[in-house]
């Protein structure tokens, strides 16, 4: 089921552009245009239908920013819109307990509601730890962060704060201040980054700086940013927000570099890296499977291209099921590959057969048809080869599975 945002505007227009915005973020905009309605459409349904709300400052039922009492009274995380930045009314917005609020006069802010809309639904899964001594700093922190979605932990020192990390993998972001343990904020940041590096973990300095030499001193001890202190409200949860959104875009970037484009499999250079890195140590019993799809070029031959990459996409899905604990990967065209490193050549051997008789009794269906689909495989196993040997042997064997009338396993020790 979709998530709901309530969005409260008065203006036909502003409540059409921001609804559109929801459902871009691919939520369910209920739109609403004064407190009134918004009470009566609330009072519809629960709170846990809701990601959050989109409100307008200044209503003509709620001039002074009613509405967003309703809203955050309801445990609703509350984005403002206002028509005014003025002192007076940046203080009242920012005097309650607000996910963020947005100008309208400025053009970038649809771009900006868009990106945090998306980031209150990605942040339920996110981890953040604060580090620091200062009670009330900390407590300030937290609060903040709590009210983006953020999975938040604090600690006032190194110790506390390692054995947050130990027990939650989920942790992305750490907000480290430089005054712990008597001022070893910047000698931590440098011994987490020998164990996490800024590609998985982004860590933000923090420091009361005086002399302008802090910030070049944390980035240089391995911080992502770091913040002054006392910062704004602002300032703060823009770079929260900047940091995770660097480290989705380098993981996506790695995953496009891992991956087959068609299916999701690893690739071939990702299969080669993963064996080497993750099985330096070779296996005393390890086997290595060679797949390749009978009669492929047929089916792009009688049903065209969008047939055959339906056949890749379902044999792709087959094999990141039954093989999901083993590295696996797309070598190009209809040639599949699988490592069982571990395992006796018993147990290889009913796996990939397993495998070859699952795809035999999968059709695939394509548009009005069911398209009937076998495996050739060639499997080798081994107490001691390295990697190029098995895949040698194994291409050996699939020929010869082929050559043998197809739809079987070709295997042997070497």
């Amino acid at each position: 089921m979709q998530t709901k945002v309530l969005v409260i505007e008065s203006s036909q227009k502003g409540l059409q552009l921001v609804s559109k915005l929801v459902r871009k973020a691919g939520l369910i905009p209920v739109g609403v245009s004064s407190l009134t309605e918004a009470q009566v459409r609330f009072s519809l349904s629960t709170p846990e239908e809701y990601l959050c709300a989109v409100v307008a400052y200044s209503l003509p039922d709620a001039p002074h920013g009613e509405a967003i009492d309703f809203t955050i009274s309801a445990f609703m995380p509350t984005i403002v819109v206002t028509d005014r930045a003025d002192a007076e009314t940046r203080k009242a917005i920012l005097g309650r307990e607000i996910v963020d609020y947005l100008v309208k006069d400025n053009h970038q802010i649809y771009d900006y509601l868009s990106r945090l809309l998306a980031r209150l639904d990605k942040n339920k899964s996110i981890g953040v730890l604060v580090v620091d001594d200062k009670r009330k700093s900390r407590t300030a922190m937290v609060s903040l962060l709590r009210r983006h979605n953020f999975l938040v932990y604090s600690a006032n020192g190194q110790d506390e704060a390692m054995a947050y990390l130990s027990d939650n993998p989920h942790i992305q972001l750490m907000l480290v201040d430089y005054s712990i343990d008597g001022n070893e904020g910047i000698h931590f940041i440098a011994e987490l980054r020998r164990a996490y590096s800024k590609e998985e973990m982004a860590i933000i300095g923090i420091a009361e700086d005086r002399t302008g030499l802090l910030p070049a001193t944390f980035l240089k001890s391995g911080a992502n940013d770091f913040l002054r202190s006392p910062f704004c409200h602002e300032e703060f949860l823009c770079r929260v927000m900047q940091n995770l959104e660097l480290l989705e875009n380098v993981e996506t970037l790695r995953r496009v570099a891992n991956s087959d484009y068609l299916t999701g499999l690893p690739n071939r250079r990702h299969f080669f890296f993963t064996i080497a890195t993750q099985y330096r140590q070779q296996a005393d019993n390890q086997a290595l499977a060679l797949i390749d799809l009978d009669h492929f070029k047929s089916v792009n031959d009688t049903y065209g291209h969008d047939a055959g990459d339906a056949v890749l996409k379902t044999v792709a899905e087959l094999i990141a099921s039954l093989f999901s604990d083993v590295p696996v990967a797309r070598f190009g065209g209809e040639e599949f590959c699988v490592y069982l490193p571990f395992q006796s050549a018993q147990e290889a051997q009913k796996r990939v057969e397993d495998f070859r008789l699952l795809v035999s009794e999968t059709p695939v269906l394509y548009k009005d048809k069911l398209l009937s689909i076998t495996s050739s495989i060639g499997l080798v196993f081994t107490h001691g080869e390295n990697i190029e040997t098995l895949l040698t042997e194994a291409d050996k064997l699939l020929y010869k599975a082929k050559s043998s009338g197809r739809n079987q396993v070709c295997a042997r020790s070497i």
